[in-house]
């Protein structure tokens, strides 16, 4: 479409005027690997509904393919002391609608965060450190913090900014048919097909200038042969997590470009401790419950950490394309620890560690996942459950749907749950805080952890890191709560998963580390 019939699109918007449609389309389709769970922005925290939604809306700080904090609908941000918070946002900037983005927006969305019903994993933990917010101006607005809370611009750059206009008494169920889905972003909702596709189409006279395409439409390719198979027909033109069988192949063929990137991704294990006996599908090797719930003891968490060969899983399930982890975050990431080493492979050193616990003939567990979230997901836990027969533990495997999944285990209903997860604010405080603090969902601490997992000294050094101001103290903090909770495999991490997209070699992608895969991304090649 010709720059100045944009333009003159753009001038339709500024004025509120009906947007004529574009004489030609620039389309472009994206091969994804999970669907998403909702259109609602503030309904479930997962990777694949944060990528999405970031097309409709906005945070007032975004992150760059690095994570680092760049300004977005806040211009800029400061300490004016401990306990408050000063933005500047952005002006001139416009809601789908039409209506003017101000600072009564960012109020209406604070205040809805933690109440969108049947969150499966909520985004008050972000939000929950504000005590109180001050409107300057239209354009000016201060956040008061009960403690000194460092991680407010981390924090709310993964909260998305919705319109007090059109989101007065609306349901999640609004945004999914998009009556409510109205946003500042570059892409304005045109159609979701849940676990089949999301259109969207641009924004013209967006703020931060003009997109290459005019539509865009996400596919729900959960089959990797079939993502693979899209883009090779042309019916796509990037994929994400491209299958590590075919990287070889198309890193070789001239019609494909591949990028990726090691990621902030950490694929881990959470054992279920919130019971006093046996929790679900643990068992004796007759199928009886147990007496006692063996994860609550640390002997048996740490072997069944080193009952699982890493290098084994980084080399053969992951063909190479993954990095064994010790921690929540590659140790290029801020308070991360170098100290912290993954397990070593010692089947011996578990069946020893067993019998201590009091378990010398092991006992029964099915290790529950997802088959369409991660990559290769269902393989990496039938490869645990393979080394974990050969320490005494009879493993049975159960995967499904991570839609399905992922809701089950947040009640709780596993006992034994492979994961995953993704740290967008690239530093480690904020994933120790929600999968290892003691859950507390008024505190916002813990959100996330399924485990149940619940160490008092570590919860003492963390909660000191997140009030702590100074960079290098907290830091210092964050690597000592991290080396307590390994060291007491609060909960099992596995791999740190390498990302990669393919295009066509008409397009190309710049890799991210926080997994994204996102139009705004992917540009014409020249």
């Amino acid at each position: 479409m010709p720059r100045i019939l944009r333009l003159a699109l753009a001038a339709f918007v500024i004025l509120g005027l009906p947007v004529l449609a574009p004489a030609k389309e620039r389309e472009v389709s994206i091969g994804l690997q999970a669907a998403i769970t909702s259109m609602d922005p503030h309904y479930h925290n997962l990777t694949p509904n944060n990528s999405m939604m970031l097309h409709v809306f906005e945070p007032l700080i975004q992150r760059d393919a690095n994570q680092k904090l760049v300004p977005g609908l806040a211009t800029s941000w400061k300490a004016v002391d401990d306990l408050t918070w000063e933005f500047k946002l952005r002006k001139n900037v416009r809601f789908h609608d039409g209506s003017p983005f101000t600072a009564q927006d960012v109020v209406f969305t604070l205040k809805r965060v933690p109440n969108v019903p049947n969150s499966p994993s909520s985004f008050a933990t972000f939000t929950k450190p504000i005590i109180d917010v001050k409107v300057i101006d239209p354009h000016t607005i201060v956040f008061k913090t009960a403690t000194p809370h460092v991680l407010l611009p981390s924090d709310l750059a993964s909260v998305l900014i919705i319109s007090k206009v059109s989101g007065e008494k609306v349901a999640t169920e609004d945004f999914n048919s998009g009556k409510a889905a109205i946003g500042t972003g570059p892409y304005k909702f045109a159609e979701y097909v849940p676990n089949q596709r999301v259109v969207l189409k641009a924004n013209y006279g967006y703020w931060g200038g003009e997109e290459p395409w005019d539509k865009v439409t996400f596919k729900i390719l959960t089959n990797p042969a079939a993502r693979v198979a899209a883009l090779l027909s042309g019916d796509v033109q990037l994929i994400e997590t491209v299958p590590t069988a075919d990287i070889a192949k198309l890193g070789k063929d001239p019609k494909y470009i591949l990028s990726d990137k090691v990621s902030n991704r950490v694929i881990y294990v959470h054992v279920n401790q919130s019971t006093d006996k046996s929790p679900p599908f643990v068992t004796d090797k007759a199928g009886k419950p147990l007496e006692k719930n063996p994860f609550r003891d640390t002997r048996v968490r740490k072997a069944l950490s080193i009952g699982i060969n890493r290098d084994a899983i980084v080399n053969r399930v992951m063909e190479g394309k993954a990095v064994a982890a010790s921690q929540l975050l590659p140790d290029f990431f801020y308070g991360t620890s170098k100290k912290l080493k993954p397990a070593k492979y010692d089947p011996e050193g578990a069946k020893k560690l067993l019998a201590e616990a009091g378990y010398p003939g092991g006992f029964s567990l099915t290790i529950h996942g997802p088959n369409n979230r991660y990559i290769n997901d269902d393989k990496v836990a039938q490869a645990i459950a393979q080394f974990y027969s050969r320490i005494g533990i009879d493993a049975k495997v159960e995967t499904m749907p991570s839609a399905v999944y992922f809701t089950r285990a947040t009640k709780l209903e596993f006992g034994y749950m492979v994961l995953g997860w993704g740290t967008e604010s690239g530093e480690q405080g904020s994933a120790l805080r929600s999968l290892l603090a003691t859950f507390d969902r008024d505190k916002g601490m813990g959100v996330t952890n399924r485990g149940r997992y619940s160490n008092p000294e570590f919860d003492k050094v963390l909660a000191s890191a997140l009030v702590t101001m100074d960079d290098k103290k907290r830091e210092a903090l964050i690597q000592q709560a991290a080396e307590i909770a390994m060291n007491d495999t609060g909960l099992i991490p596995i791999h740190y998963e390498v990302s990669t997209w393919a295009t066509a070699r008409s397009h190309r992608y710049a890799a991210r580390t926080d997994q994204y895969t996102l139009a705004t991304g992917l540009k014409p090649a020249n």
